[in-house]
């Protein structure tokens, strides 16, 4: 079997001539993800055969993204080829969660239902516009609904059995 690996960031661009990216993170856990040693997984976008295992020289962040030095590249010329592509990390590696914590990907495809049981749709994705996420969703007619993560809305998730239950309060499904 194939093994799974976890999206932790893409390469935007680069930084510098000495071989530095500029990468997004797509991680809760940036500084564990580019601390130097951290063993990484350059993979094509398009093309997931196409890999590049990477280890991290160093990183610092800039703004909101981090400036990482692979010890694999020296110059800009080598990088270059590689802005674009994303860097993935082992799903064995994965970090430790608290309770009422959950991966990206434990979640979308969730089936979604009110307190009542009844249907409402399948978180097909996460938003992170500010002060909690949002699940996306999609509903098998009409407009996909925007279900905040907090208490009052999400009452249990079962990631085993992929099924969330949710409240619904007053416009939510409208």
């Amino acid at each position: 079997m194939k093994p799974k690996y976890l999206l932790v960031g893409k390469i935007v661009n680069t930084h510098g001539i000495r071989g530095e990216v500029k990468v997004w993170p797509e991680t809760d856990f940036p500084e564990q993800r580019f601390r130097t040693g951290s063993e990484l997984l350059i993979v094509h976008p398009e093309e997931e055969d196409r890999t590049a295992a990477v280890t991290v020289a160093q990183a610092r962040e800039q703004k909101n993204v981090y400036i990482v030095k692979l010890r694999e590249f020296d110059s800009i010329n080598e990088v270059e080829p590689y802005k674009g592509w994303l860097l993935k990390v082992s799903s064995d590696k994965k970090a430790g969660l608290a309770r009422d914590e959950f991966y990206f990907h434990d979640i979308i495809g969730c089936r979604v239902v009110t307190e009542e049981g009844e249907n409402v749709g399948t978180v097909a994705d996460i938003l992170r516009p500010g002060a909690n996420d949002v699940w996306v969703v999609a509903r098998e007619k009409g407009k996909p609904v925007y279900l905040p993560y907090i208490d009052d809305v999400v009452l249990s998730v079962d990631v085993p059995n992929k099924l969330v239950t949710i409240r619904v309060m007053e416009g939510l499904l409208e």
